[in-house]
Protein backbone atom coordinates (compact mmCIF):
# COMPACT_ATOMS: atom_id res chain seq x y z
CA UNK A 1 0.00 0.00 0.00
CA UNK A 2 2.83 2.36 0.73
CA UNK A 3 4.30 2.22 -2.73
CA UNK A 4 0.89 2.86 -4.27
CA UNK A 5 0.26 5.79 -1.92
CA UNK A 6 3.65 7.19 -2.70
CA UNK A 7 2.97 6.84 -6.42
CA UNK A 8 -0.35 8.56 -5.96
CA UNK A 9 1.23 11.41 -4.05
CA UNK A 10 3.85 11.83 -6.71
CA UNK A 11 1.19 11.86 -9.35
CA UNK A 12 -0.78 14.52 -7.46
CA UNK A 13 2.29 16.62 -7.01
CA UNK A 14 3.14 16.26 -10.68
CA UNK A 15 -0.45 17.12 -11.62
CA UNK A 16 -0.40 20.23 -9.50
CA UNK A 17 2.83 21.21 -11.12
CA UNK A 18 1.36 20.59 -14.58
CA UNK A 19 -1.74 22.56 -13.66
CA UNK A 20 0.40 25.41 -12.45
CA UNK A 21 2.37 25.33 -15.68
CA UNK A 22 -0.89 25.25 -17.62
CA UNK A 23 -2.26 28.31 -15.85
CA UNK A 24 1.01 30.21 -16.32
CA UNK A 25 1.00 29.37 -20.00
CA UNK A 26 -2.59 30.49 -20.35
CA UNK A 27 -1.68 33.81 -18.83
CA UNK A 28 1.22 34.19 -21.22
CA UNK A 29 -1.00 33.29 -24.17
CA UNK A 30 -3.60 35.83 -23.18
CA UNK A 31 -0.95 38.45 -22.64
CA UNK A 32 0.60 37.82 -26.04
CA UNK A 33 -2.54 37.42 -28.17
CA UNK A 34 -4.80 39.90 -26.39
CA UNK A 35 -7.74 37.79 -27.52
CA UNK A 36 -10.51 36.94 -25.11
CA UNK A 37 -11.64 34.31 -27.55
CA UNK A 38 -8.44 32.31 -26.83
CA UNK A 39 -9.19 32.39 -23.13
CA UNK A 40 -12.70 31.06 -23.78
CA UNK A 41 -11.35 28.23 -25.90
CA UNK A 42 -8.81 27.27 -23.23
CA UNK A 43 -11.25 27.19 -20.33
CA UNK A 44 -13.80 25.32 -22.39
CA UNK A 45 -11.28 22.81 -23.68
CA UNK A 46 -9.64 21.91 -20.36
CA UNK A 47 -12.77 20.58 -18.61
CA UNK A 48 -13.50 18.47 -21.65
CA UNK A 49 -10.30 16.54 -21.04
CA UNK A 50 -12.01 14.76 -18.14
CA UNK A 51 -8.84 14.24 -16.16
CA UNK A 52 -7.75 15.12 -12.71
CA UNK A 53 -4.08 14.79 -13.39
CA UNK A 54 -2.28 16.90 -15.95
CA UNK A 55 0.79 15.49 -17.46
CA UNK A 56 3.39 17.01 -19.65
CA UNK A 57 1.88 15.52 -22.79
CA UNK A 58 -1.39 17.26 -22.02
CA UNK A 59 0.40 20.50 -21.47
CA UNK A 60 2.15 20.19 -24.79
CA UNK A 61 -1.13 19.31 -26.54
CA UNK A 62 -2.92 22.28 -24.99
CA UNK A 63 -0.03 24.51 -25.89
CA UNK A 64 -0.28 23.50 -29.53
CA UNK A 65 -4.06 24.07 -29.44
CA UNK A 66 -3.61 27.51 -27.97
CA UNK A 67 -1.13 28.48 -30.66
CA UNK A 68 -3.39 27.28 -33.47
CA UNK A 69 -6.58 28.83 -32.12
CA UNK A 70 -4.80 32.03 -31.25
CA UNK A 71 -3.55 32.46 -34.81
CA UNK A 72 -6.91 31.50 -36.36
CA UNK A 73 -8.94 33.74 -34.11
CA UNK A 74 -6.48 36.61 -34.34
CA UNK A 75 -6.45 36.60 -38.13
CA UNK A 76 -10.12 35.88 -39.02
CA UNK A 77 -12.65 36.15 -36.24
CA UNK A 78 -11.52 39.28 -34.45
CA UNK A 79 -11.83 41.65 -37.48
CA UNK A 80 -15.33 40.34 -38.09
CA UNK A 81 -16.29 40.88 -34.45
CA UNK A 82 -14.76 44.37 -34.53
CA UNK A 83 -16.67 45.28 -37.67
CA UNK A 84 -19.93 44.02 -36.18
CA UNK A 85 -19.39 46.05 -33.02
CA UNK A 86 -18.58 49.23 -35.00
CA UNK A 87 -21.62 48.73 -37.27
CA UNK A 88 -23.93 48.25 -34.30
CA UNK A 89 -22.51 51.38 -32.67
CA UNK A 90 -23.03 53.47 -35.81
CA UNK A 91 -26.58 52.14 -36.24
CA UNK A 92 -27.59 53.13 -32.72
CA UNK A 93 -25.75 56.45 -32.95
CA UNK A 94 -27.42 57.50 -36.29
CA UNK A 95 -30.63 55.56 -36.87
CA UNK A 96 -31.75 54.96 -33.29
CA UNK A 97 -30.36 58.17 -31.92
CA UNK A 98 -33.60 59.17 -30.20
CA UNK A 99 -34.00 55.76 -28.56
CA UNK A 100 -30.35 55.81 -27.51
CA UNK A 101 -30.71 59.27 -25.93
CA UNK A 102 -33.94 58.22 -24.29
CA UNK A 103 -32.20 55.15 -22.88
CA UNK A 104 -29.35 57.32 -21.65
CA UNK A 105 -31.88 59.61 -19.90
CA UNK A 106 -33.60 56.62 -18.37
CA UNK A 107 -37.05 57.07 -19.98
CA UNK A 108 -36.86 54.20 -22.44
CA UNK A 109 -39.68 52.40 -20.67
CA UNK A 110 -41.97 55.44 -20.98
CA UNK A 111 -41.26 55.81 -24.73
CA UNK A 112 -41.97 52.14 -25.26
CA UNK A 113 -45.27 52.46 -23.44
CA UNK A 114 -46.33 55.47 -25.51
CA UNK A 115 -45.41 53.71 -28.72
CA UNK A 116 -47.42 50.64 -27.76
CA UNK A 117 -50.41 52.80 -26.86
CA UNK A 118 -50.24 54.63 -30.18
CA UNK A 119 -50.06 51.35 -32.03
CA UNK A 120 -53.13 50.07 -30.18
CA UNK A 121 -55.02 53.27 -30.99
CA UNK A 122 -54.13 53.01 -34.70
CA UNK A 123 -55.27 49.40 -34.82
CA UNK A 124 -58.58 50.21 -33.17
CA UNK A 125 -59.18 53.19 -35.48
CA UNK A 126 -58.36 51.08 -38.53
CA UNK A 127 -60.80 48.37 -37.45
CA UNK A 128 -63.50 50.98 -36.83
CA UNK A 129 -63.01 52.61 -40.28
CA UNK A 130 -63.02 49.25 -42.00
CA UNK A 131 -66.29 48.23 -40.33
CA UNK A 132 -67.91 51.58 -41.21
CA UNK A 133 -66.76 51.35 -44.82
CA UNK A 134 -68.17 47.84 -45.10
CA UNK A 135 -71.61 48.97 -43.89
CA UNK A 136 -72.04 52.09 -46.09
CA UNK A 137 -69.10 53.56 -47.98
CA UNK A 138 -70.89 56.51 -49.70
CA UNK A 139 -72.65 57.58 -46.51
CA UNK A 140 -69.40 57.38 -44.58
CA UNK A 141 -67.57 59.53 -47.17
CA UNK A 142 -70.19 62.28 -47.07
CA UNK A 143 -70.35 62.15 -43.27
CA UNK A 144 -66.56 62.33 -42.97
CA UNK A 145 -66.41 65.26 -45.40
CA UNK A 146 -69.08 67.15 -43.46
CA UNK A 147 -67.39 66.36 -40.19
CA UNK A 148 -64.04 67.54 -41.55
CA UNK A 149 -65.66 70.78 -42.69
CA UNK A 150 -67.46 71.38 -39.41
CA UNK A 151 -64.58 70.30 -37.23
CA UNK A 152 -62.76 73.43 -36.09
CA UNK A 153 -59.60 71.41 -35.47
CA UNK A 154 -59.22 70.54 -39.19
CA UNK A 155 -56.30 72.45 -40.66
CA UNK A 156 -57.45 74.89 -43.31
CA UNK A 157 -55.41 76.70 -45.96
CA UNK A 158 -55.66 80.48 -46.16
CA UNK A 159 -56.47 81.71 -49.68
CA UNK A 160 -57.66 84.95 -51.29
CA UNK A 161 -60.84 84.68 -53.34
CA UNK A 162 -62.68 87.04 -55.70
CA UNK A 163 -66.48 87.13 -55.83
CA UNK A 164 -67.19 87.15 -59.56
CA UNK A 165 -70.52 87.56 -61.39
CA UNK A 166 -70.99 86.61 -65.04
CA UNK A 167 -71.52 89.50 -67.43
CA UNK A 168 -72.62 89.64 -71.04
CA UNK A 169 -69.89 90.32 -73.62
CA UNK A 170 -69.51 90.02 -77.36
CA UNK A 171 -68.14 86.59 -78.04
CA UNK A 172 -65.48 87.42 -80.59
CA UNK A 173 -63.57 85.20 -82.97
CA UNK A 174 -59.90 85.84 -82.38
CA UNK A 175 -57.35 85.13 -85.08
CA UNK A 176 -53.97 86.31 -86.23
CA UNK A 177 -53.34 87.83 -89.65
CA UNK A 178 -51.63 90.61 -91.52
CA UNK A 179 -52.39 93.75 -93.46
CA UNK A 180 -52.51 93.66 -97.23
CA UNK A 181 -52.73 96.41 -99.82
CA UNK A 182 -56.13 96.77 -101.46
CA UNK A 183 -54.44 96.56 -104.87
CA UNK A 184 -50.87 95.81 -105.88
CA UNK A 185 -49.80 95.60 -109.52
CA UNK A 186 -46.47 94.91 -111.18
CA UNK A 187 -46.56 97.03 -114.34
CA UNK A 188 -44.63 95.25 -117.12
CA UNK A 189 -43.68 96.01 -120.69
CA UNK A 190 -45.62 94.53 -123.61
CA UNK A 191 -43.10 95.21 -126.39
CA UNK A 192 -39.36 95.32 -126.98
CA UNK A 193 -37.62 98.66 -126.95
CA UNK A 194 -35.12 100.66 -124.85
CA UNK A 195 -36.32 103.11 -122.18
CA UNK A 196 -35.97 106.78 -123.11
CA UNK A 197 -37.61 108.37 -120.02
CA UNK A 198 -36.06 109.32 -116.71
CA UNK A 199 -36.89 106.88 -113.87
CA UNK A 200 -39.25 107.66 -110.99
CA UNK A 201 -38.05 106.74 -107.52
CA UNK A 202 -39.90 104.38 -105.19
CA UNK A 203 -42.22 105.96 -102.65
CA UNK A 204 -43.47 108.55 -105.10
CA UNK A 205 -47.22 109.02 -105.34
CA UNK A 206 -48.70 108.55 -108.80
CA UNK A 207 -52.11 109.14 -110.30
CA UNK A 208 -53.96 106.92 -112.70
CA UNK A 209 -52.60 107.56 -116.20
CA UNK A 210 -49.24 109.03 -115.12
CA UNK A 211 -46.34 108.01 -117.35
CA UNK A 212 -44.05 105.50 -115.70
CA UNK A 213 -41.82 104.30 -118.55
CA UNK A 214 -41.50 105.60 -122.14
CA UNK A 215 -39.89 103.40 -124.80
CA UNK A 216 -38.11 104.28 -128.03
CA UNK A 217 -40.65 104.11 -130.91
CA UNK A 218 -38.10 103.08 -133.56
CA UNK A 219 -39.77 102.28 -136.92
CA UNK A 220 -43.22 101.97 -135.44
CA UNK A 221 -44.38 105.45 -136.60
CA UNK A 222 -43.46 104.56 -140.19
CA UNK A 223 -45.39 101.30 -139.89
CA UNK A 224 -48.39 103.27 -138.63
CA UNK A 225 -48.18 105.67 -141.60
CA UNK A 226 -48.00 102.75 -144.03
CA UNK A 227 -51.05 101.20 -142.47
CA UNK A 228 -52.93 104.47 -142.72
CA UNK A 229 -51.96 104.76 -146.39
CA UNK A 230 -53.26 101.30 -147.13
CA UNK A 231 -56.46 102.18 -145.37
CA UNK A 232 -56.85 105.29 -147.48
CA UNK A 233 -56.20 103.33 -150.64
CA UNK A 234 -58.78 100.77 -149.66
CA UNK A 235 -61.33 103.46 -148.98
CA UNK A 236 -60.69 105.09 -152.38
CA UNK A 237 -61.54 101.86 -154.19
CA UNK A 238 -65.00 101.73 -152.71
CA UNK A 239 -66.66 104.23 -155.17
CA UNK A 240 -65.12 102.45 -158.14
CA UNK A 241 -66.45 99.13 -156.93
CA UNK A 242 -69.90 100.59 -156.40
CA UNK A 243 -69.86 102.14 -159.91
CA UNK A 244 -68.99 98.81 -161.46
CA UNK A 245 -71.85 97.27 -159.56
CA UNK A 246 -74.27 99.90 -160.86
CA UNK A 247 -73.01 99.37 -164.42
CA UNK A 248 -73.46 95.63 -164.14
CA UNK A 249 -77.00 96.07 -162.85
CA UNK A 250 -77.80 98.44 -165.79
CA UNK A 251 -76.52 95.95 -168.30
CA UNK A 252 -78.61 93.31 -166.62
CA UNK A 253 -81.76 95.42 -167.05
CA UNK A 254 -80.88 96.08 -170.72
CA UNK A 255 -80.27 92.39 -171.35
CA UNK A 256 -83.61 91.49 -169.80
CA UNK A 257 -85.44 94.05 -172.02
CA UNK A 258 -83.77 92.70 -175.13
CA UNK A 259 -84.60 89.18 -174.08
CA UNK A 260 -88.29 90.07 -173.63
CA UNK A 261 -88.46 91.71 -177.08
CA UNK A 262 -86.76 88.78 -178.75
CA UNK A 263 -89.16 86.34 -177.13
CA UNK A 264 -92.23 88.32 -178.34
CA UNK A 265 -90.85 88.67 -181.88
CA UNK A 266 -90.00 85.03 -181.97
CA UNK A 267 -93.53 84.11 -180.95
CA UNK A 268 -94.94 86.24 -183.85
CA UNK A 269 -92.44 84.79 -186.28
CA UNK A 270 -90.69 88.08 -186.75
CA UNK A 271 -87.35 87.07 -185.17
CA UNK A 272 -85.15 84.12 -185.67
CA UNK A 273 -84.22 81.68 -182.94
CA UNK A 274 -80.61 82.85 -183.22
CA UNK A 275 -81.57 86.29 -182.06
CA UNK A 276 -83.52 84.84 -179.18
CA UNK A 277 -80.56 82.74 -178.12
CA UNK A 278 -78.27 85.78 -178.34
CA UNK A 279 -80.60 87.78 -176.11
CA UNK A 280 -80.73 85.02 -173.55
CA UNK A 281 -76.89 84.81 -173.45
CA UNK A 282 -76.61 88.55 -173.03
CA UNK A 283 -79.02 88.41 -170.09
CA UNK A 284 -77.03 85.72 -168.36
CA UNK A 285 -73.78 87.61 -168.94
CA UNK A 286 -75.31 90.65 -167.32
CA UNK A 287 -76.31 88.59 -164.27
CA UNK A 288 -72.70 87.36 -163.96
CA UNK A 289 -71.43 90.92 -164.27
CA UNK A 290 -73.64 92.01 -161.38
CA UNK A 291 -72.31 89.20 -159.21
CA UNK A 292 -68.74 90.13 -160.13
CA UNK A 293 -69.34 93.75 -159.27
CA UNK A 294 -70.87 92.83 -155.91
CA UNK A 295 -67.84 90.65 -155.15
CA UNK A 296 -65.53 93.47 -156.07
CA UNK A 297 -67.37 95.78 -153.69
CA UNK A 298 -67.15 93.25 -150.88
CA UNK A 299 -63.42 92.78 -151.59
CA UNK A 300 -62.92 96.49 -151.37
CA UNK A 301 -64.76 96.59 -148.03
CA UNK A 302 -62.61 93.72 -146.74
CA UNK A 303 -59.51 95.62 -147.83
CA UNK A 304 -60.71 98.59 -145.83
CA UNK A 305 -61.20 96.44 -142.75
CA UNK A 306 -57.75 94.86 -143.15
CA UNK A 307 -56.15 98.25 -143.54
CA UNK A 308 -58.05 99.47 -140.48
CA UNK A 309 -56.77 96.48 -138.47
CA UNK A 310 -53.22 97.21 -139.56
CA UNK A 311 -53.66 100.80 -138.48
CA UNK A 312 -55.05 99.67 -135.11
CA UNK A 313 -52.16 97.24 -134.61
CA UNK A 314 -49.61 99.89 -135.45
CA UNK A 315 -51.37 102.33 -133.16
CA UNK A 316 -51.46 99.74 -130.36
CA UNK A 317 -47.77 99.13 -130.80
CA UNK A 318 -47.24 102.87 -130.52
CA UNK A 319 -49.37 102.99 -127.39
CA UNK A 320 -47.27 100.24 -125.80
CA UNK A 321 -44.30 102.54 -125.94
CA UNK A 322 -45.78 104.55 -123.07
CA UNK A 323 -46.41 102.64 -119.81
CA UNK A 324 -48.88 104.41 -117.49
CA UNK A 325 -49.99 103.95 -113.88
CA UNK A 326 -53.19 101.85 -113.74
CA UNK A 327 -54.58 103.54 -110.57
CA UNK A 328 -53.74 106.03 -107.84
CA UNK A 329 -51.11 104.73 -105.50
CA UNK A 330 -47.49 104.60 -104.45
CA UNK A 331 -44.46 103.33 -106.27
CA UNK A 332 -43.10 100.35 -104.35
CA UNK A 333 -40.03 100.16 -106.62
CA UNK A 334 -38.07 102.41 -108.93
CA UNK A 335 -39.21 102.53 -112.51
CA UNK A 336 -36.98 101.07 -115.22
CA UNK A 337 -33.70 102.92 -115.67
CA UNK A 338 -33.03 105.11 -118.65
CA UNK A 339 -31.50 103.13 -121.53
CA UNK A 340 -32.41 99.70 -120.22
CA UNK A 341 -33.78 97.34 -122.83
CA UNK A 342 -37.31 96.23 -122.12
CA UNK A 343 -38.63 92.90 -123.30
CA UNK A 344 -42.22 91.67 -123.18
CA UNK A 345 -42.78 90.92 -119.49
CA UNK A 346 -39.95 93.09 -118.17
CA UNK A 347 -40.82 94.95 -114.96
CA UNK A 348 -41.32 98.68 -115.27
CA UNK A 349 -42.60 99.47 -111.74
CA UNK A 350 -44.70 98.17 -108.82
CA UNK A 351 -47.70 100.24 -107.77
CA UNK A 352 -49.70 99.64 -104.57
CA UNK A 353 -52.90 101.24 -103.33
CA UNK A 354 -53.05 101.85 -99.56
CA UNK A 355 -55.86 104.36 -99.09
CA UNK A 356 -58.02 101.29 -98.46
CA UNK A 357 -56.31 98.32 -96.87
CA UNK A 358 -57.31 94.74 -96.15
CA UNK A 359 -56.79 92.59 -93.07
CA UNK A 360 -56.32 88.98 -94.10
CA UNK A 361 -56.62 86.12 -91.60
CA UNK A 362 -57.59 82.46 -91.49
CA UNK A 363 -60.48 81.18 -89.38
CA UNK A 364 -60.56 77.56 -88.10
CA UNK A 365 -63.29 75.39 -89.53
CA UNK A 366 -64.83 75.06 -86.06
CA UNK A 367 -65.56 78.82 -85.91
CA UNK A 368 -66.07 79.80 -89.56
CA UNK A 369 -69.87 79.64 -89.20
CA UNK A 370 -69.73 82.32 -86.51
CA UNK A 371 -68.32 84.87 -88.97
CA UNK A 372 -70.70 86.68 -91.33
CA UNK A 373 -70.30 89.19 -94.17
CA UNK A 374 -70.58 92.73 -92.83
CA UNK A 375 -69.66 91.79 -89.25
CA UNK A 376 -67.74 94.40 -87.31
CA UNK A 377 -64.09 93.62 -86.74
CA UNK A 378 -61.14 95.24 -85.08
CA UNK A 379 -57.43 94.62 -84.94
CA UNK A 380 -54.34 95.66 -83.07
CA UNK A 381 -51.17 96.05 -85.08
CA UNK A 382 -47.74 95.17 -83.80
CA UNK A 383 -47.13 98.89 -83.27
CA UNK A 384 -50.13 99.07 -80.90
CA UNK A 385 -52.37 100.97 -83.32
CA UNK A 386 -56.07 100.06 -83.10
CA UNK A 387 -58.04 99.82 -86.35
CA UNK A 388 -61.60 98.80 -87.23
CA UNK A 389 -63.47 97.68 -90.30
CA UNK A 390 -66.00 95.20 -91.68
CA UNK A 391 -65.78 91.67 -93.02
CA UNK A 392 -66.02 91.79 -96.84
CA UNK A 393 -65.00 88.29 -97.86
CA UNK A 394 -65.18 84.74 -96.44
CA UNK A 395 -63.63 81.97 -98.45
CA UNK A 396 -65.84 79.07 -99.47
CA UNK A 397 -62.88 76.73 -99.91
CA UNK A 398 -60.61 75.63 -97.07
CA UNK A 399 -56.86 75.63 -97.29
CA UNK A 400 -55.90 72.01 -98.02
CA UNK A 401 -52.96 72.12 -95.61
CA UNK A 402 -54.31 73.98 -92.55
CA UNK A 403 -58.05 73.37 -93.06
CA UNK A 404 -58.74 77.04 -92.39
CA UNK A 405 -60.81 79.61 -94.32
CA UNK A 406 -59.52 82.96 -95.52
CA UNK A 407 -61.28 86.07 -94.22
CA UNK A 408 -60.78 89.62 -95.50
CA UNK A 409 -61.64 92.78 -93.57
CA UNK A 410 -61.68 96.14 -95.36
CA UNK A 411 -60.28 99.05 -93.34
CA UNK A 412 -60.09 102.71 -94.49
CA UNK A 413 -56.57 104.15 -94.50
CA UNK A 414 -56.81 107.73 -95.79
CA UNK A 415 -53.59 108.91 -94.13
CA UNK A 416 -51.64 105.84 -95.37
CA UNK A 417 -50.52 105.16 -91.79
CA UNK A 418 -51.11 101.42 -92.12
CA UNK A 419 -48.47 99.63 -94.15
CA UNK A 420 -48.69 96.51 -96.21
CA UNK A 421 -47.64 93.26 -94.47
CA UNK A 422 -47.96 94.33 -90.82
CA UNK A 423 -48.87 91.65 -88.26
CA UNK A 424 -52.30 92.12 -86.69
CA UNK A 425 -54.32 90.47 -83.91
CA UNK A 426 -57.83 90.38 -85.37
CA UNK A 427 -61.07 90.20 -83.38
CA UNK A 428 -64.32 89.59 -85.27
CA UNK A 429 -67.59 90.25 -83.43
CA UNK A 430 -69.95 87.28 -83.02
CA UNK A 431 -73.02 86.46 -80.94
CA UNK A 432 -72.77 87.60 -77.32
CA UNK A 433 -72.36 85.30 -74.33
CA UNK A 434 -71.91 85.54 -70.55
CA UNK A 435 -68.43 85.32 -69.11
CA UNK A 436 -66.36 86.18 -66.04
CA UNK A 437 -63.56 88.72 -66.05
CA UNK A 438 -60.68 87.39 -63.93
CA UNK A 439 -57.02 88.18 -63.39
CA UNK A 440 -54.82 86.21 -65.71
CA UNK A 441 -52.90 84.86 -62.70
CA UNK A 442 -56.06 83.06 -61.51
CA UNK A 443 -55.76 80.54 -64.37
CA UNK A 444 -54.15 77.23 -63.45
CA UNK A 445 -53.87 73.64 -64.59
CA UNK A 446 -55.16 70.49 -62.94
CA UNK A 447 -53.35 67.15 -62.84
CA UNK A 448 -54.71 66.28 -66.31
CA UNK A 449 -53.26 69.47 -67.81
CA UNK A 450 -56.69 71.08 -68.29
CA UNK A 451 -56.91 74.89 -68.12
CA UNK A 452 -59.28 76.16 -65.45
CA UNK A 453 -59.71 77.96 -62.14
CA UNK A 454 -60.17 76.82 -58.54
CA UNK A 455 -63.18 78.16 -56.64
CA UNK A 456 -64.48 78.01 -53.07
CA UNK A 457 -67.75 76.05 -52.88
CA UNK A 458 -70.53 76.35 -50.32
CA UNK A 459 -68.77 73.98 -47.90
CA UNK A 460 -65.62 76.09 -47.85
CA UNK A 461 -63.66 73.52 -49.83
CA UNK A 462 -61.83 73.79 -53.14
CA UNK A 463 -63.44 72.82 -56.46
CA UNK A 464 -61.89 72.91 -59.93
CA UNK A 465 -63.78 74.20 -63.00
CA UNK A 466 -62.37 73.94 -66.54
CA UNK A 467 -62.81 77.18 -68.48
CA UNK A 468 -62.57 78.42 -72.04
CA UNK A 469 -60.61 81.57 -72.81
CA UNK A 470 -62.78 84.02 -74.76
CA UNK A 471 -60.83 87.26 -74.74
CA UNK A 472 -57.55 88.58 -73.40
CA UNK A 473 -57.64 92.22 -72.37
CA UNK A 474 -55.27 94.54 -70.54
CA UNK A 475 -57.35 94.40 -67.34
CA UNK A 476 -57.80 90.60 -67.30
CA UNK A 477 -59.13 87.66 -69.23
CA UNK A 478 -62.72 86.77 -70.06
CA UNK A 479 -63.56 83.09 -69.52
CA UNK A 480 -66.65 80.92 -69.77
CA UNK A 481 -67.54 77.63 -68.07
CA UNK A 482 -68.21 78.96 -64.54
CA UNK A 483 -71.53 79.29 -62.70
CA UNK A 484 -73.39 82.60 -62.61
CA UNK A 485 -71.80 83.35 -59.22
CA UNK A 486 -68.36 82.02 -58.34
CA UNK A 487 -65.80 82.67 -55.61
CA UNK A 488 -62.61 82.30 -57.63
CA UNK A 489 -59.33 81.76 -55.79
CA UNK A 490 -56.86 84.36 -57.07
CA UNK A 491 -54.05 83.81 -54.55
CA UNK A 492 -52.96 80.42 -53.27
CA UNK A 493 -54.72 78.38 -55.97
CA UNK A 494 -51.50 76.58 -56.83
CA UNK A 495 -51.12 75.30 -53.25
CA UNK A 496 -54.48 73.54 -52.97
CA UNK A 497 -56.37 70.85 -54.86
CA UNK A 498 -60.02 69.88 -55.15
CA UNK A 499 -61.55 68.87 -51.80
CA UNK A 500 -59.07 70.72 -49.57
CA UNK A 501 -60.78 72.85 -46.85
CA UNK A 502 -59.79 76.50 -47.02
CA UNK A 503 -60.32 79.75 -45.17
CA UNK A 504 -60.99 82.35 -47.89
CA UNK A 505 -60.36 86.07 -47.59
CA UNK A 506 -62.49 87.95 -50.12
CA UNK A 507 -61.39 91.03 -51.98
CA UNK A 508 -63.17 93.51 -54.20
CA UNK A 509 -62.94 93.47 -57.98
CA UNK A 510 -61.21 96.84 -58.03
CA UNK A 511 -58.39 95.48 -55.92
Amino acid sequence: MAPEAAKTNRCHEKGKKCELNYIVYCGQALYRTYHWAACCVIFVTVPLLGRTCYIDSDVRLIRSWIQKFGKALGMRVVPIITAAVVTAGLYYAVIERDALLAFARGDAADAEGVEVAALDADLSATEQVASDATVAAPAADSTDAAAATADPDVRRVDVVALRSTARGIDSAVVLRGQTQAARQVEVRAETSSPVISDPLRKGAQVRAGDLLCELDPGTRPAALLEANARLSEAKIRVPEARARLDEARARLREARINLTAAEKLSEGGYASETRLASAQAAERSAVAGVATAETGLETTSAGIEAASAEVAAAQKEMDRLAIHAPFDGLLESDTAELGSLMQPGSLCATVIQLDTIKLVGFVPETEVNRVTIGARAGAELATGKQIAGKVTFISRSADPTTRTFEVEITVPNPDLAIRDGQTADIVIAAEGTKAHQLPQSALTLNNDGMLGVRVVDSEQTVAFFPVQLLRDAADGVWVSGLPEQADVIVMGQDFVVAGVPVTPTYREVSE
